[in-house]
Formats: structure tokens, C-alpha cells, sequence
């Protein structure tokens, strides 16, 4: 016994603090705030990579940057947005609210949780590294098309590697968020009784564990190609370059989703709560989030009209990515639904959540029309495509991570932040973000290719208002970093409930009746 006890006063010193506390930490939220404060700081870096590529098309002809540089830029700005920045915040959150929501005390596996975050710095890293490498960065586009890969310099190696660690860390972060929703859920919580942000997550972990060896295949066939004499995608060896397309997209549509089904399930959280009602159709979301994960590896090729594929394929994949439209359609009634007659109050989570869902739909609808093979082959690699998919990712994933760090804030901090502000944030993100985009879309309609750092004279109109949008959203962003540091440092101390007590809202102080949860004609209060 008193050895036993000398051994527990050995252990009884101060946990470690500072820099060691967060190397060594297996602490699930300290664990997912530094998962947000790495995809921010990404989020930034990206930023800045996107205002160069923005000045440059500011006007017709070359100001700022070489056309290698300017390529350079449109690759480590994808990788970075992606894998740097949107995926890292939805672990964050997954991290700080997967155990909290299942009432487990923390991750399954505490020290792989740990590994998968302490991988990540050191590929940003690479990724960074790779602008000051002999030879320049990577300059073949985010999506890495041989051949273009095989003539670049060492930045490509870099980023190969880089992309190897990241893939490591998402898988790692995968099995964990599995085995942990699988088995250490409290007691009575069964699938169908999980928040839908868990169920989201879920499913996310899965896609991840499924295609990021996809995209490491990929990657290393490149690598190997570039230095060890294989020709997988060499022509002149009787390999194929539209092969590296196929693997790259296999991996590449279902990231699309790993990257959109956690931000749905965010705004599945957000809506209920602003709405005061439970989220409508819930077996609906789980089984159309579902299904949209499955058929997101039937539709790949859809990125690849252009390549000469027969027209039979291409007609499969037209009809095949229509065909996702159905559960992402489910999913926006469910929530247009849930809002619908509820008692609505409109703080910057709920601003948030309500852009994504106009601005997510819309981007939809553009995907929709890229899915028709006539309207793609004439659209393909334009400016459309790229407003689109930023429709999806920014407006869409990116707006509610905010949502998602807003609504939560309060909980992970104990403070509030300043709603005044949140809320300017929101309208500056979102006017600003229109004009960045919205015009990109007549760009792509006129003509206008992507990844192109010169362009004649009749897009300059559109490409100047849209360098103003860009510029102008990514200063709100620096503004959001502010009201975060200020909550932190003086936000005033968070009720209980913050969304819902009576010392935060005024309409709770009148008596109301039980929510509606269905489209019966609620009665009119007098």
C-alpha cells in the first residue's frame, strides 16, 4: 500500500503548460482548439495566396507576378484552402463536440488524437516551403494533372509529401472519430438518437478512410514517374495521363463531400436551436446524408467530359450526378422546414447557417448545370466552374464553420462574444462574397479560362469587381479574427444557455406555446 502511495505522489505534480502542455496534450478540446487555430491561421496563408491571384487579374495584362509564380499560386492556394484550412476546422469540431454529444469522456484513442493534429504544422510547412524550392513551387494546379507534374521541380516533391502527412493525419483522425461514435456512446444513445452533426461526422470518417489512400496512390505514382523511370502516366512508356485523372477524381468527388456533409451537419445543430423546434425529418437527413456519401464515388468522371470518354459513360455520369441532387434536395426541405414557423430569432450563428443554405443551394444549382454534358464541354475549366465550386466550399463549407464557431464559442470559452459585430462580420462576408463570385460566372459564360494570369480586354470589367469583392471579403476575415481575440480576452461571461435563456433573448420573457412540429396551420397569436 505505501508503495502504492509513494507511486501516486510521484505522479502528483503540475500538468505541464505553455508549448509542452500542447505537444503532449490527449485532451479533446485542446486537442480540437488547436485543430481551429491551425486551419485558421491556413485559412489566412490561403487568403493571401488568393488577394495575389486577385490583383493580378485586376486588370488585362501582367502587373505583380510571373505566369510560373501566378500558377504557383493557384496551386498551393487550393491545396492550402482544402487541405490546410476547411478540413482541419471540421475536425476541430468534431473534436470538441463528438464526446460532449455522446457523453463519452474523451476520443477512443487519446495519443493517436495527439499524433493526427501534430502532423499537420509540418505539412503546412512543406506546403509553404515548397514556394522556395530550387526549381519554384508546385505550378500544376491543385488537382496535380500529370503531365504537368513530371516537368515541375523539387516544390512537387514537397508537396507530394506534404499531401502523404495529410493524408496520414485524416485517416488517423478518421479511425478515431469511428471507433469512438461506435463505442463509447452513453448508454441508451443509439445511432438514431445521435445529434446529426455525429451522424454527419460519421459518415465524413468514413469517406476519408475509403479515398485518401486513393490520392496517396496517386501521388506516388507521380513520384515515381518523376525519379524512378516508371511511365504510369507517360505516353512514350505506354502509360496514360488520363489515368492520373481517374484516380485523382475517384479521391477528388467524395472529398467534395468529406468536405460538405460535416458543414451540413453543423447547420442541422444551428437551425433547431435558432428555431426552437426539433430538426424536421431527421431519419430523412441521416439516410439522404447517407446516400449522398455512396453515391458520391459512382460520379467521378463527371470532372473528366473533356477527356474524349464514349458517350455512353458520359451519359451515365450526367444522369448518375443528377441524380445527387435528390438527397441534397431532401436535405434543404428538411431544413427550410425545420425553420418554417419556428420561433426565430436571427444572432450571427443562425445569419450564418441561413447564407449557407441560400448560398450552398445556388451553388448546387450551378453544379446541376455543369452535370449536362453539352453545357460542361463548353463551360469546362472556365471561370463558371470556378465560381461554382466556390459557391460550394466557401459559401457553403466556410460559412458554416462560422456558424458552427459562433454557435459554439460560448460553450468552448465560457464567454460570449460581441453580437454587434458578429453580425457586421456576417453582412461584409456575405455582400462581399457575392461580388467576389457572382460575376465569375458571367466570366465563365463569356469564355473566360481558369489558371490564367493575362486575358483579353472584354473580361476587365468583371475581373475588377470581382478583385474588389475579393479583397473586401478578406478583410472581413482579419475582423473576425479581432472578435474572436476579443471575446477571449473580454467577452462578458455566457449564461447557461446562451440561445435560449431569458437573459439573452427578450421574447422568452412572454409565454409561448409548444413549437409546431409539422405544416398544421399554427394559431394566431393574439
Amino acid at each position: 500500500m505505501e508503495a502504492a502511495h509513494a507511486h501516486e505522489d510521484s505522479h502528483d505534480h503540475a500538468p505541464p503548460s505553455g508549448i509542452v502542455r500542447y505537444l503532449t496534450t490527449t485532451n479533446h478540446k485542446d486537442i480540437g482548439s488547436m485543430y481551429l487555430w491551425f486551419s485558421f491561421t491556413m485559412f489566412l496563408v490561403g487568403g493571401i495566396m488568393a488577394l495575389t491571384i486577385r490583383s493580378e487579374l485586376f486588370q488585362p495584362g501582367l502587373q505583380l507576378v510571373r505566369p510560373e509564380f501566378f500558377n504557383t499560386m493557384t496551386t498551393l492556394h487550393g491545396l492550402i484552402m482544402v487541405f490546410g484550412a476547411i478540413m482541419p476546422a471540421f475536425v476541430g469540431f468534431a473534436n470538441w463536440q463528438i464526446p460532449l454529444m455522446i457523453g463519452a469522456p474523451d476520443m477512443a484513442f487519446p495519443r493517436m488524437n495527439n499524433w493526427s493534429f501534430w502532423l499537420l504544422p509540418p505539412a503546412g510547412m512543406l506546403l509553404i516551403g515548397s514556394l522556395f524550392a530550387p526549381g519554384g513551387g508546385p505550378g500544376a494546379g491543385w488537382t496535380m494533372y500529370a503531365p504537368l507534374t513530371v516537368q515541375q521541380g523539387m516544390g512537387m516533391d514537397l508537396t507530394i509529401f506534404a499531401i502523404h502527412i495529410l493524408g496520414m493525419s485524416s485517416i488517423m483522425g478518421s479511425i478515431n472519430i469511428v471507433t469512438t461514435i461506435l463505442n463509447m456512446r452513453a448508454p441508451g444513445m443509439t445511432l438514431m438518437k445521435m445529434p446529426l452533426f455525429v451522424w454527419t461526422w460519421l459518415i465524413t470518417a468514413y469517406l476519408l478512410i475509403a479515398v485518401m489512400p486513393v490520392l496517396a496512390g496517386a501521388v506516388t505514382m507521380t513520384l515515381t514517374d518523376r525519379h524512378f523511370g516508371t511511365h504510369f502516366f507517360n505516353p512514350a512508356g505506354g502509360g496514360d495521363p488520363v489515368m492520373f485523372q481517374h484516380i485523382f477524381w475517384f479521391f477528388g468527388h467524395p472529398e467534395v463531400y468529406i468536405i460538405a456533409i460535416p458543414a451540413f451537419g453543423v447547420v442541422s445543430q444551428v437551425f433547431p436551436a435558432f428555431a426552437r423546434k426539433p430538426l424536421f425529418g431527421y431519419a430523412s437527413m441521416v439516410y439522404a446524408t447517407s446516400s449522398i456519401a455512396i453515391l458520391s464515388f459512382l460520379v467521378w468522371a463527371h470532372h473528366m467530359y473533356t477527356v474524349g470518354m464514349p458517350v455512353e459513360a458520359q451519359l451515365y455520369y450526367m444522369f448518375a450526378t443528377m441524380l445527387i441532387a435528390v438527397p441534397t434536395g431532401v436535405k434543404v426541405f428538411n431544413w427550410v422546414a425545420t425553420i418554417w414557423k419556428g420561433s426565430l430569432t436571427f444572432e450571427t450563428p443562425m445569419l450564418f447557417a441561413l447564407g449557407f443554405l441560400f448560398l450552398f443551394t445556388l451553388g448546387g444549382f450551378t453544379g446541376l448545370v455543369l452535370s449536362v454534358v453539352p453545357i460542361d464541354v463548353q463551360l469546362h475549366d472556365t471561370y463558371y466552374v470556378v465560381a461554382h465550386f466556390h459557391y460550394v466550399m466557401v459559401a457553403g463549407a466556410l460559412f458554416s464553420a462560422f456558424s458552427g464557431v459562433y454557435f459554439w464559442l460560448p460553450k468552448w470559452i465560457g464567454k460570449m462574444y460581441d453580437e454587434k459585430l458578429g453580425k457586421i462580420h456576417f453582412w461584409t462576408s456575405i455582400i462581399f462574397f457575392n461580388v467576389a463570385f457572382f460575376p465569375q460566372h458571367f466570366l465563365g459564360l463569356a469564355g473566360m479560362p481558369r489558371r490564367i494570369p493575362d486575358y483579353s480586354l472584354q473580361f476587365a470589367d468583371f475581373n475588377m469587381v470581382s478583385t474588389i469583392g475579393a479583397f473586401g471579403f478578406g478583410i472581413s476575415q482579419v475582423f473576425f479574427l479581432y472578435i474572436l481575440l476579443k471575446a477571449i480576452k473580454s467577452g462578458e461571461k455566457a449564461p447557461q444557455n446562451p440561445w435560449d435563456g431569458a437573459d439573452t433573448l427578450e421574447w422568452t420573457h412572454l409565454p409561448s406555446p409548444a413549437p409546431y412540429h409539422s405544416f398544421e396551420e399554427a394559431p394566431q397569436v393574439k
